[in-house]
């Protein structure tokens, strides 16, 4: 899944994206009030970790514009202001976490997840789609189980379909949720086709049916045939 890191301090943020990366997270970072508002207009994030004390604005400012803009992209604020009245404000603002600088980066991993099963999974920490199992917590995916011994990009790929089950995903969609800063490195989708087609092979070679159907000119859906 998708995480943007609003935060100034350039330490701090490496770490966490270096982090968050390790547990399979995708991470985009940004510095400033203005990067961040830029990439919230142009990308839809599974969660955003968000520090108030910008060096070009306020952070609270940049979650009522997500709100303004009925945006659903989860929001943790970290922060180093820890009055009450400053975590109170933030979760009346739109936020769905506050958490406290210093802190440690397992309790930060652990409410990020926290915050996207409840955003795009109803709470669940295990999925299941007709006989695929998908388990958050261990990053792990089955079918009738056996384990498939999927890449990082191939589980953030299934992972990203199950979420949009039976929908067009379109191939610049994946491409931004894949890449994210990147993508305009990608001249085209051969990486797309290339991930899918493995990601198809090994769910096949576990017995599971194919669940791409290729919508052309579009996408993809991922649908039960």
């Amino acid at each position: 899944m998708k995480v943007l890191i609003i935060e100034d301090e350039e330490e701090l943020a490496d770490s966490i994206c270096t982090y968050l990366a390790s547990e399979k997270f995708i991470c985009e970072k940004a510095p400033d009030y203005q990067t961040a508002m830029e990439k919230i207009a142009l990308n839809e994030y599974a969660c955003i970790l968000l520090d108030i004390t910008l060096p070009d604005g306020n952070g609270i400012d940049i979650l009522k514009e997500l709100k303004r803009q009925e945006k659903i992209d989860g929001v943790l604020i970290i922060s180093a202001k820890n009055s009450l009245d400053d975590k109170v404000y933030g979760l009346k603002s739109g936020a769905d976490d506050y958490l406290t600088k210093p802190f440690h980066l397992p309790e930060l991993g652990a409410r990020v997840d926290a915050i996207i099963r409840r955003k795009s999974f109803d709470g669940k920490n295990v999925l299941r789609f007709d006989e695929l199992v998908v388990d958050l917590n261990e990053k792990t995916v089955t079918f009738q189980m056996q384990l498939l011994d999927l890449t990082r990009k191939e589980y953030e790929l299934l992972l990203y379909f199950i979420g949009n089950k039976n929908k067009v995903i379109t191939k610049n969609a994946i491409l931004n949720h894949l890449w994210g800063d990147n993508m305009d490195m990608m001249y085209n989708y051969d990486a797309i086709y290339t991930h899918i087609k493995n990601l198809r092979k090994k769910m096949v070679q576990a017995g599971a049916p194919d669940y791409f159907k290729t919508v052309y000119g579009l996408g993809y859906k991922f649908i039960i045939p």
